[in-house]
């Protein structure tokens, strides 16, 4: 247990920013895995922006590495290029 009012809080304000990050986390992993789904060319590049800007949000907050956001979006942009 913490002896220090500082690291009381501290404790408190990591937890909350332990579940925001993994909220959002979770949400991008969701949406790409819906989108994934999507089988028309047309819609998936609608799609790709909000998505791309989504996991760029994470690698900014440190929530995911910026290689990781790197590939990810190379991978999708892969993936559109590939649809017919």
């Amino acid at each position: 247990m913490a002896n220090h009012k500082s690291a009381i809080k501290r404790i408190r304000s990591n937890e909350a920013k332990h579940l925001r990050n993994k909220y959002q986390h979770k949400t991008t992993r969701n949406a790409v895995k819906n989108w994934y789904e999507v089988e028309v060319k047309k819609d998936a590049e609608a799609a790709l922006p909000n998505l791309v800007s989504m996991i760029d949000k994470l690698a900014k907050n440190n929530i995911i590495h910026d290689n990781k956001a790197a590939n990810l979006k190379s991978k999708l942009t892969k993936h559109v290029s590939a649809l017919s």
